[in-house]
């Protein structure tokens, strides 16, 4: 079997983010800023450093804001050079991709993450591709290059995973296990958001994909499953019936942004690593 390069990522927008409201009322939650930088940038900079190319962003209404992110800043940028401040013109411009690499396309009804992804297929083609959800924050760059190892070696579908109070389940999908060591395990089934008293472990997938085309037939049938959104996790509970799947355990430091706990944690991690010294001592100062 040939295994082909993973080069194209989709990021899943769309959301409406009311565990923020009301400062997502106007704003798309991936706008918000993590240490300078928006959430959405963050997940971007991981896509590059695994050698994604294209870029596929699937968005919804009130989310221009992503759009303009990613666009020239003519006259912040000509501000900016006529006073000579090149680190903020490389702050503003100087990450962008090249012209021809973004995509941008409307989902009109959040109908959940399943039908995000099925949204991209015409982009996608027949190639393995990337899924990042950008509130799921990892400090280390590197942890989707390693996924992306993974499946290139493989050729396995490679989802992140991460051990969860058993209490939480019910927010995740949560696998079914296999064989497991200290940086993996074998994925035999799926299930979306289980009742802790249901969940057949407490391993959960933690918001990186490196999947095969062959997702697409399953999310072409649009079934609607927790929450009455078409689940990406009930898809992958059937893909898993005919192809290996293998998790890769997050680095220590991911943080669920997609809760304000997290969002302030995360935060506090990136200025940490940052300025630790001035960082440490403003938060004596609260401890105190």
């Amino acid at each position: 079997m040939t295994i082909r390069t993973v080069k194209k990522a989709i990021f899943p927008v769309g959301g409406l983010g009311t565990r923020f409201l009301p400062a997502t009322k106007s704003m798309p939650k991936e706008m918000l800023p993590i240490h300078s930088k928006p959430m959405i940038q963050h997940a971007f900079e991981e896509a590059v450093t695994a050698g994604i190319e294209q870029f596929i962003f699937i968005t919804g209404r009130n989310k221009s804001a992503i759009n303009d992110h990613f666009d020239y800043s003519y006259e912040l940028e000509k501000a900016l050079s006529d006073k000579d401040k090149r680190i903020q013109l490389q702050e503003t411009s100087g990450w962008l991709p090249p012209a021809g690499s973004l995509a941008f396309i409307r989902q009109r009804e959040p109908l959940g993450l399943g039908h995000a992804v099925w949204c991209a297929r015409h982009f996608i083609g027949d190639e393995p591709f990337a899924v990042l959800l950008a509130d799921e924050v990892y400090l280390d760059k590197g942890f989707l290059k390693q996924m992306v190892y993974t499946h290139e070696q493989t050729g396995h579908n490679v989802i992140a995973v991460d051990d969860v109070p058993s209490e939480d389940t019910s927010r995740y999908g949560i696998v079914v296990p296999g064989d497991r060591n200290t940086t993996s395990i074998a994925i035999k089934g799926m299930i979306e958001k289980p009742h802790p008293s249901e969940a057949p472990s407490n391993v959960a997938i933690v918001g990186r994909y490196i999947l095969t085309p062959r997702i697409f037939d399953f999310l072409e049938e649009g079934h609607k499953g927790a929450g009455g959104e078409i689940q990406l996790t009930d898809s992958l509970a059937q893909l898993v019936k005919e192809q290996d799947f293998t998790g890769l355990f997050s680095p220590k430091h991911r943080y669920d942004c997609g809760h304000q706990l997290g969002y302030l944690e995360a935060n506090i991690a990136f200025a940490l690593q940052d300025d630790p010294k001035k960082v440490t001592s403003l938060l004596k100062q609260f401890i105190a």
